[in-house]
């Protein structure tokens, strides 16, 4: 391996505990603990998308990693968006349009909230994870310098060379890099832009390599050894997968959407608002397909009123209507334990290096 790769690997990997440089995405809804308990003891990072989870949830969760693992796991949350401008008219559209692919919509459905945030940084900051990440902006002064007293690293996303000079004057420790080919939702700071400038990844780690000096981690269409040489090469010093992971047994996928990754091309997937209000990429699914173009409440109103559609997809099966985040490598991944995906990405990733 490059002397300079080798290095910076070393530096990286001693810094935050890790015998592989792998870090698990923190997945909202997709990360149950066994998942991160088995890349942890691969020896790699395990993750948890914490942004529908309350402090007890946080709490309990991490008690549940650490009881079957010494590894290291991050905790990610959302920075949140100021409260959406809400237009009755124009959600009373948007449900009738949901309610043809689904249940019928309740009046309150929009009026669904998210866990407080506050309460969340303090339950982040109890739990003491070796890393805590931020997504769709960056964390306030205040508890930046609460994280590094306490010893927790922050990992900030960033999608752009202007989001990555700005987390590293804010205090981020490292950088998770998000290419355009990432699966679910976009990191981009400014959400009603996340559609414009999304950049793909082997033009983006460079770029921000050569602006910003910190370790990077680079994230999106990353699933077997390729991906990781190539973006160690380009300079990152760790990757982060999700969709890879996606079909192992411990993450309890619904059996249609792990099954339709598997036969998902790169241009089978797209970036839509049709699930949440905020743009991520999906499965270009039958309702993904026809929502686009049409009207979108904003985040989270969206996210509530597609809530008993896409229940009701898991409870028939029906991945048409499921909301299935899937980078574009999604065809690469396995239905294989999670531990031996780690091992065997590594492996390849040293044969390509050697």
């Amino acid at each position: 391996m490059n002397r300079v790769i080798a290095l910076r690997l070393e530096a990286f990997q001693s810094r935050f505990g890790l015998r592989i440089p792998i870090l698990q995405a923190p997945m909202a809804a997709a990360c149950p603990p066994a998942l991160a308990v088995a890349v942890a003891n691969a020896g790699g990072m395990g993750g948890c998308g914490a942004l529908q989870m309350g402090p007890d949830a946080i709490a309990a969760w991490s008690r549940q990693v650490r009881a079957g693992s010494n590894g290291a796991f991050q905790i990610n949350l959302w920075i949140p968006d100021p409260p959406p401008l809400r237009d009755a008219a124009h959600e009373a559209r948007v449900a009738s349009f949901i309610g043809e692919w689904g249940p019928p919509v309740p009046d309150d459905a929009g009026d669904a909230a998210l866990p407080d945030f506050a309460a969340q940084c303090e339950a982040l900051l109890a739990a003491r994870p070796a890393v805590i990440s931020s997504i769709m902006g960056l964390f306030d002064t205040d508890f930046a310098a609460r994280m590094r007293a306490a010893s927790i690293a922050w990992f900030a996303t960033v999608t752009s060379v202007a989001e990555a000079r700005a987390a590293a004057a804010a205090g981020a420790d490292a950088l998770i890099v998000q290419g355009m080919e990432a699966g679910g939702h976009r990191g981009r700071f400014d959400n009603a832009n996340a559609e414009a400038g999304m950049v793909g990844g082997l033009a983006l780690i460079p770029a921000v390599a050569d602006a910003v000096a910190l370790p990077l981690v680079a994230t999106g269409g990353i699933a077997d050894g390729r991906g990781v040489a190539a973006a160690l090469l380009l300079g990152a010093s760790a990757v982060q997968i999700g969709t890879a992971f996606l079909r192992c047994p411990e993450t309890g996928l619904a059996p249609a959407w792990a099954e339709a990754l598997g036969r998902t091309a790169p241009e089978d997937t797209m970036v839509t608002r049709a699930f949440s209000g905020r743009a991520g990429r999906s499965l270009a699914t039958d309702y993904a397909r026809a929502a686009a173009g049409g009207p979108v409440a904003p985040y989270p109103v969206q996210r509530g009123l597609t809530a008993a559609m896409r229940e009701d997809a898991l409870r028939m099966g029906d991945v048409q209507r499921m909301q299935a985040w899937a980078g574009q490598a999604a065809a690469l991944a396995r239905a294989e334990p999670a531990g031996e995906v780690v091992e065997r990405i590594w492996r390849e990733t040293l044969a390509l290096l050697a």
